[in-house]
């Protein structure tokens, strides 16, 4: 098996020397996506915006690799202030729906541009 890397114009490009995503067999690991737009701007708002967007960027970077939210098995989510974490945990639910992936949240103290959250996926594909 080789390592694919993954690319999308339909997500922010990478602020740093990573990728977006790498393939290694059936599976896929993305990088921490932060709410930034196509413009590489943060989106503006709280929680929830920046979380819709978070959310916008990760289905872009799965479907070039060709996998969905359905195919995800973990996630992981950088949050600064767990005071959010309920706002921030409906929206999750809502692009999940029933598949419920293995996950794990840490409240951090900073993140990539001061963004309140950031999200990474492992899924099949």
């Amino acid at each position: 098996m080789k390592l694919e890397t993954v690319a999308t114009t339909n997500a922010p490009a990478a602020i740093g020397p990573y990728s977006q995503a790498m393939k290694f067999g059936n599976l896929l690991f993305t990088s921490g996506q932060i709410p930034l737009g196509l413009d590489g701007q943060i989106v503006e708002g709280g929680i929830a915006e920046q979380t819709h967007q978070v959310f916008q960027n990760l289905q872009a970077v799965l479907a070039e690799a060709g996998a969905t939210l359905s195919s995800v098995i973990k996630a992981t989510v950088f949050i600064k202030d767990m005071n959010q974490f309920a706002a921030l945990n409906e929206i999750y639910a809502s692009y999940f729906g029933d598949h419920k992936p293995a996950r794990s949240t840490v409240e951090v103290a900073r993140l990539p541009k001061d963004v309140l959250v950031e999200i990474e996926l492992i899924a099949s594909i």
